[in-house]
């Protein structure tokens, strides 16, 4: 097992890696921003490394200070966590170069997988469904429109280069389109350096499904169930469940089927996840993109699985065999998760500011991975996630009941917080029925 490990990240996913490194006897290394000095994930690590300014070009993201940290403390592995330089191949490539054990997928599965074009034509080679769309780049305008108008409205117009939902429009018609394409095109050449364009068929209903895989030490990949991550704003998630109260068995044999292909098809090793759109009147599903990474919402998946998934990516790099059987891996249970963010629970603007008043709930089928504590400040110089609150039981509604208790005693005074939504969605019939879309969100707003 790997000795010790550098966590090149922040906030909560930066404590829940260093709380697994400490169970496993790991020393732990946390790098910071000088904005982040305060925060907790910096004192319960065994070493701290500030690499930089606020800014996350220059601190986060600043391959040379992060690789300078590891070599000063002699760390043996880099775990990137998610966002930041967790996709970024070129990254991955240079913690190898420089003789560390990247904990992640290989450098080409980044690549190969990151491109969303690229990536919809591997997965389309290996049978695993994709939406009807462009095979290349649309290079121009003009041939956006005639790719739209083979296709057939509406279609969604995507950043071939984005991810986690940024970089995407949606147009009905061809004058949107045109507005849009735009729109995106300068979007992608100023968030990822890259103008690449794609458009495929826009659904008006649909659910957003994703199957979480672990590409094993011994070159197989296994699928551990299946994560709905419907409730969303702007195309970001804000709540995700397991299992999908969409997918029957049946289903979920072919969405695990397809996830595994997928894995197979770009020899995946460690964690990562199958994003998928299912569409709810047809029982069709289509590959939207594959998440190279942790994703932020696994602590369902560990519930369900009865799985340390931290644990097993510190195994997979280190060349072990699993802890758990991968012929006999069973669900049990159910688990829901909240994103706690610091944004206002109607606009869901990012509302920053110095916490007063932290306490989490507590209890049984409760768990919470927070970033924070009181005397804390929530900057705006990163993401407005401050925690995910987890909560699990051996149904789906003793889960949602338990949620409600958990957000009714979760108190968080100063920043701005999303809490109140969260109140109104556990007693919104739609969901509490388990048969909503995407479109929730908005229909509530």
């Amino acid at each position: 097992m790997i000795e010790s490990l550098l966590v090149a990240n922040r906030g909560e996913i930066a404590r829940r890696i260093i709380r697994t490194g400490r169970r496993l006897g790991i020393r732990t290394i946390a790098v910071h921003s000088e904005a982040d000095a305060a925060l907790p994930f910096v004192t319960e690590a065994d070493e701290a490394v500030c690499v930089g300014p606020a800014n996350p070009a220059q601190s986060y993201r600043n391959v040379e200070a992060i690789l300078d940290a590891a070599r000063s403390t002699g760390a043996q592995a880099i775990h990137p966590g998610y966002g930041f330089l967790s996709e970024n191949a070129d990254f991955a490539r240079t913690v190898e170069g420089a003789g560390l054990i990247w904990v992640g997928p290989g450098a080409d599965a980044i690549s190969a997988m990151g491109d969303k074009i690229n990536a919809r034509n591997l997965m389309a080679a290996a049978g695993v469904p994709v939406a009807p769309g462009t095979t290349e780049p649309a290079s121009d305008l003009d041939a956006a429109v005639a790719a739209a108008a083979e296709i057939g409205y509406p279609v969604m117009v995507k950043a071939a280069a984005g991810g986690g939902g940024m970089g995407m429009g949606v147009a009905a018609d061809e004058a949107a389109l045109r507005t849009e394409y735009d729109k995106v095109r300068a979007f992608a050449e100023r968030m990822f350096g890259d103008g690449s364009v794609l458009i495929e068929r826009y659904f008006p209903r649909v659910r957003h499904v994703e199957v979480q895989i672990l590409g094993l030490a011994d070159g197989r990949v296994v699928a551990l169930g299946e994560r709905e991550c419907s409730v969303q704003r702007r195309n970001q998630k804000l709540v995700e469940e397991s299992p999908s109260p969409a997918v029957s068995p049946e289903l979920r044999e072919r969405f695990l089927a397809a996830a595994v292909r997928a894995g197979e098809a770009v020899n995946y090793r460690n964690a990562g996840t199958v994003e998928c759109l299912l569409d709810p009147s047809t029982q069709e599903f289509f590959f939207l993109e594959m998440n190279t990474r942790l994703q932020v919402e696994h602590p369902v998946t560990e519930y369900v699985y009865g799985v340390d998934l931290v644990e097993e990516q510190l195994r997979v790099a280190s060349g072990l065999a699993p802890t758990f059987d991968p012929d006999a891996l069973t669900p049990r249970g159910h688990a829901i998760e909240l994103r706690i963010n610091a944004e206002d629970p109607k606009r869901f603007l990012p509302g920053p500011g110095a916490i007063t008043t932290w306490n989490e709930p507590s209890g049984t089928g409760v768990r919470v991975d927070s970033g924070y504590v009181a005397g804390n400040t929530v900057t705006p110089f990163y993401d407005s996630l401050m925690a995910k609150l987890i909560l699990t039981g051996a149904t789906r509604e003793e889960a949602v009941e338990r949620a409600r208790a958990a957000v009714a005693q979760f108190e968080i005074a100063g920043p701005k917080c999303n809490l109140p939504f969260f109140a109104e969605l556990l007693e919104n019939p739609e969901f509490l029925s388990g048969d909503y879309d995407t479109g929730i969100v908005s229909r509530m707003r």
